[in-house]
């Protein structure tokens, strides 16, 4: 999507701080952390959020999850929490897929 200002940090139009990056996915830290560790991990292709995933792009999902397990072992990490909204209620602010990766703190629950 032309407008989509994640598709556009894929492009290389907007920079970002890129953690990880291969054929299918994209990962860049926030740039608003809510954590000592915050990045975020994307499709490369648009999907608008969880709500859109289905028998044809599902297999981006479980490639996501595992480049999240390998880039949280390459940091460190041991304990770290997985976020996706979907939907303004549920605080999307940008409509293309993507997990909140947060790690380096407490996390509270239930999530505030």
């Amino acid at each position: 999507m032309s407008d989509c200002l994640f598709c556009k940090i894929v492009a290389g139009e907007i920079p970002s701080n890129k953690v990880y990056e291969d054929e299918v996915c994209f990962a860049f830290y926030d740039i608003d952390p809510q954590a000592p560790t915050h990045f975020l991990v994307i499709p490369k292709a648009h999907i608008g959020s969880a709500a859109e995933v289905d028998a044809d792009n599902s297999t981006v999902v479980a490639h996501i999850f595992e480049v999240i397990a390998k880039v949280c072992k390459e940091l460190g990490l041991e304990s770290y929490r997985i976020v996706s909204n979907i939907g303004e209620q549920a605080g999307q602010s940008v409509h293309h897929l993507h997990f909140h990766v947060l790690s380096g703190r407490d996390m509270t629950w239930p999530p505030g």
